[in-house]
């Protein structure tokens, strides 16, 4: 199952929601939600995760990080081919939460391209969406970290942030998604309108008591 877009991932994170039978019960009503819209949603889970709801929750699944390391001595480490062997389909790289110096990106980039993976590269501003997007992943999303949680979107919040993201990555023809903040269909509606791709959000699905409800209403404003 590949992504396309527009699109709306969803990042499990370590929430008690988005992990073990809790978190495929999610991916599951993402999936339903995902039938009946006709969206492309897809969730970020962990490494102990993967594989099962890879194989069970019938939605793409990306890790929510991956090591540039190849196959040997590296105890511990997020294996870009393994990842892709247990059937995600992609990888969140240099999250606000799990960030990268700028050479280790580069390199995070290539590895999980060899191995097959969509990469979705992780940026908290306008700059480094444009820097970036120069690296060609396969998305960028823009999160500005000090609204990651919140209660006010970044469509809301700072919607230059998006515009002006968008204009930084048209040269390269890479997608751009948005997040932080982001719970409602209008926070969906007008970062699209902005001229977002798609949505990367987490805590306003994963710790919501309905995220179902939540959903159906969130791919509504794509």
């Amino acid at each position: 199952m590949a992504l396309r877009t527009p699109l709306i991932i969803v990042n499990l994170k370590t929430y008690p929601q988005g992990y073990g039978d809790a978190g495929i019960a999610l991916c599951r009503d993402m999936a339903a939600v995902a039938e009946e819209s006709g969206a492309c949603l897809a969730a970020a889970t962990s490494a102990v995760d993967l594989r099962r709801y890879a194989h069970k929750s019938g939605i793409p699944v990306l890790a929510q990080h991956v090591d540039a390391v190849p196959t040997g001595a590296y105890t511990g480490a997020v294996l870009p081919e393994a990842v892709a062997a247990a059937g995600a389909v992609g990888t969140l790289i240099n999250h606000a939460e799990r960030q990268l110096e700028w050479p280790t990106i580069e390199a995070t980039l290539s590895h999980a391209r060899k191995a097959g993976l969509t990469t979705v590269l992780c940026t908290a501003d306008v700059e480094a969406t444009a820097r970036g997007a120069a690296l060609r992943p396969d998305y960028v999303a823009v999160e500005p970290p000090e609204l990651i949680g919140g209660d006010i979107s970044v469509s809301t919040a700072r919607p230059e942030v998006i515009s002006d993201s968008v204009a930084a990555v048209a040269g390269s023809n890479v997608p751009l998604l948005c997040g932080a903040g982001v719970k409602t269909q209008v926070d969906v509606a007008k970062a699209m309108e902005l001229g977002a791709a798609g949505i990367l959000l987490a805590s306003g699905v994963v710790k919501a008591p309905k995220p179902r409800t939540v959903l159906e209403e969130l791919v509504q404003g794509l």
